[in-house]
C-alpha cells in the first residue's frame, strides 16, 4: 500500500456468475486511493457496481481479481443504506450490537457507546426503540453503532438517501460539524452530486458497468463547512463539473 493512502484498490475486478449466461462484469480493473482522515465520494450511474464496491472493501465479498489494502489493522465498518435496525432492540442494544459480534462484553459495549448519545443527538432515547424515532435519529442511531465499532474506515452506502430533502440536508450538516471533530476517514457512495460535494475532500467518478474510476476530483472548499458553503460560486461550479462528467460517462 502506498503510503500516502489509508485504503487503496488495485486493479479490482468482479463478476457474478449467471447460469447459462456469460459472468456479469461488475467492476473492471476499479483503482481507488483513500487518505487517511478525508471523506472520499463515490458517485456513477445507476448500477454500476457502488454497493458491490461496498462490499468488496467490508470483505462481505472476495473480488474476482485485484487487491484491497486497509492500513490501521482493524479493518473496515459499514453502514448499508437502511438503518438495519433491530426493531425488537433499544436505541443502546441496537448501538452495541456491532461490538457484541466482535465479542465485546455487554456492560463494556455500553460503557462504550454512553459518551456518544449526546454527540450524536440521542440523549434520552437510549432505552427507546426505533420505531419511536424519526428518520434522522435512526440514521444517526446507525452511524453511532457503526462508530462505535473503532475502525481505522467507515463506509457509508447513501446514508441518507431514503430521508426527505430538508433532514437529509440537516443530516449532512450535521455530518460536516461531526467529522470535523473527528477526521474520520469516509468512503460515501452516494447518487447526489451536491452531498458528494459538500461533504467530500474527493470525489471518484464510475464509468457505467463494470465500473473503473474514471475521474477523481479534489474538492478544495474551505473546512469547516456549514449552510453557507452551499451559496459558494465555487460550490456550484464543482456540482457543474461533476454533474458533465456523470453525463459523459452514462452517455
Amino acid at each position: 500500500m502506498t503510503a500516502e493512502f489509508l485504503l487503496e484498490t488495485r486493479g479490482l475486478t468482479h463478476e457474478y456468475p449467471r447460469t447459462g449466461q456469460p459472468p456479469l462484469q461488475v467492476l473492471d480493473a476499479l483503482d481507488l486511493q483513500v487518505r487517511e482522515g478525508e471523506i472520499a465520494a463515490v458517485i456513477g450511474p445507476s448500477g454500476s457496481g457502488k454497493s458491490t464496491l461496498l462490499n468488496i472493501l467490508a470483505d462481505l465479498d472476495k473480488p474476482t481479481s485485484g487487491e484491497v489494502h486497509v492500513g490501521g489493522g482493524r479493518g473496515v465498518a459499514y453502514m448499508p443504506q437502511k438503518d438495519l435496525l433491530f426493531p425488537w432492540r433499544t436505541i443502546e442494544d441496537n448501538a452495541i450490537l456491532g461490538l457484541e459480534v466482535a465479542g465485546v462484553k455487554k456492560k463494556a459495549a455500553r460503557e462504550r457507546v454512553a459518551p456518544l448519545f449526546e454527540e450524536f443527538g440521542l440523549t434520552g432515547f437510549e432505552y427507546a426503540y426505533p420505531a419511536q424515532l424519526s428518520g434522522g435519529m435512526r440514521q444517526r442511531a446507525a452511524l453511532l453503532r457503526t462508530v462505535a465499532m473503532d475502525r481505522p474506515v467507515l463506509l457509508l452506502d447513501e446514508p441518507f438517501g431514503a430521508l426527505d430533502s430538508l433532514t437529509r440536508t440537516q443530516m449532512q450538516l450535521w455530518l460536516a460539524e461531526t467529522w470535523q471533530r473527528h477526521g474520520w476517514t469516509i468512503v460515501l457512495v452516494t447518487h447526489d452530486i451536491r452531498e458528494a460535494v459538500f461533504l467530500a475532500d474527493s470525489v471518484h467518478v464510475l464509468s457505467p458497468r463494470p465500473a473503473r474510476v474514471t475521474r477523481r476530483f479534489e474538492i478544495g472548499l474551505p473546512r469547516p463547512r456549514n449552510a453557507d458553503t452551499f451559496a459558494l460560486p465555487e460550490f456550484a461550479l464543482l456540482e457543474r463539473e461533476l454533474l458533465d462528467a456523470l453525463l459523459n460517462v452514462s452517455a
